[in-house]
């Protein structure tokens, strides 16, 4: 496989992640089933979803709480391709969120929830890159 082709799947990959962070941050959770292969898998360390249905009914919840402010930073991301169809990867995940007036464009900052990572593995589908499977691990979390 050419450097670039290698460089192309890694950033394609890339943007799944972001997308994912985007979505469950701005509303639009249940968007969040569509980066996913038809038979994906989303296990989020308390619960584990199989499939785009399955996995979309699970961010609803997610996408109706309108008291929720979240932010997702990931960071350190690190793909390997494997092959022209798979890949994997790894990425540091700080989630914040704190519950409060549904609307505010702020949140107090005490609001640290969760420091851990995501692995990830990628499949080219006909619809393009998704995920086949994004597991998380949290390595840290706030104390109740």
């Amino acid at each position: 496989m050419e450097d670039t082709e290698k460089m192309l799947i890694e950033r394609e990959c890339e943007r799944l992640v972001t997308q994912y962070c985007h979505f469950v941050d701005h509303d639009e959770a249940t968007r969040i089933a569509d980066l996913f292969a038809e038979d994906g898998v989303c296990d989020l360390t308390q619960v584990s979803w199989t499939g785009r249905d399955r996995i979309r009914k699970g961010f609803q919840g997610r996408e109706n709480n309108k008291k929720r402010m979240s932010r997702h930073v990931c960071n350190n991301l690190l793909i390997d391709v494997i092959r022209p169809t798979e890949a994997v990867g790894t990425v540091y995940i700080t989630l914040f969120f704190h519950d409060g007036e549904p609307g505010r464009e702020t949140s107090p900052t005490d609001c640290l929830q969760k420091l851990g990572e995501y692995k990830d593995r990628f499949v080219k589908t006909e619809e393009g890159w998704r995920f086949a499977r994004r597991e998380m691990t949290a390595n840290f979390w706030r104390a109740q």
